[in-house]
């Protein structure tokens, strides 16, 4: 990618800060969660994405995505520590310490403006059961990433993760006005490349050698996603799967 000058950097921020309403100052503190239930029109979806790691609440009838803290970690714990819910990811918690490192690190991802981490909740009891996050935010090429998404064993083929990846999309297109939306998971990852494929994403290719994991295998990491000239219908499919 070819680099920019700082002057034209400058510039761009000064716009993106202009158009945004906002001061550094204002940037700079924490922004409160807001829920994003009230639906947006047509002005909302092609403003710039200059909210895209503002801390958020997305509710859904089946679960709820509310900003990850280290408050939830204890009762997260209790249905976090299945070796197979991190047999295909770089973090390997195997006790309450090592998911409060991993929740730690996702915090301050978020706190450096990175990533934006949720805690997903049952929405009828308040439960954690799983986590899921925007990542890879671009601003300029308004385009980001729904990734480290897993759910507990027993609301896995519930509708859970399916709904919070409804929650997520919509988000992104409706309010943040993203033009894409991406997801990628190891190669030999059948289910999530089966499940990826079921939420409508497209499949786009392999990137070869990708990643070191945990032991020294290299990773081919699969790509898939979804612009927002398919989200209509993805969104529409959604609805319908999740009402059955």
């Amino acid at each position: 990618m070819v680099s920019m000058s700082r002057r034209a950097t400058r510039a761009r921020n000064a716009s993106a800060e202009r158009g945004a309403g906002t001061t550094s100052a204002e940037r700079g503190r924490r922004t409160p969660a807001r829920n994003a239930d009230a639906g947006t029109t047509s002005a909302d979806y092609h403003r710039a994405m200059s909210s895209a790691l503002e801390p958020v609440i997305l509710a859904g009838e089946r679960v709820r995505l509310e900003p990850l803290e280290l408050e939830h970690v204890t009762r997260l714990a209790e249905v976090a520590l299945d070796p197979l819910l991190w047999q295909w990811t770089l973090a390997r918690p195997t006790d309450e310490a090592g998911l409060r490192a991993w929740a730690a690190a996702a915090i301050a991802a978020r706190e450096a403006g990175t990533e934006l981490p949720f805690v997903t909740l049952e929405a009828s009891t308040g439960r954690p059961i799983g986590s899921t996050r925007y990542m890879n935010v671009v601003l300029e090429h308004r385009r980001l990433e729904i990734g480290w998404t897993w759910v507990a064993p027993d609301w896995q083929r519930t509708g859970a993760n399916r709904e919070a990846k409804l929650l997520m999309l919509r988000h992104a297109f409706d309010t943040l006005g993203c033009r894409r939306v991406e997801f990628k998971t190891d190669s030999l990852n059948a289910p999530s490349r089966t499940a990826l494929l079921g939420i409508g994403a497209t499949f786009e290719g392999i990137f070869r050698n990708h990643m070191v994991m945990p032991g020294g295998r290299m990773r081919h990491s699969a790509y898939y996603s979804v612009i927002d000239e398919e989200w209509p219908a993805v969104r529409d499919a959604l609805e319908r799967s999740l009402a059955r």
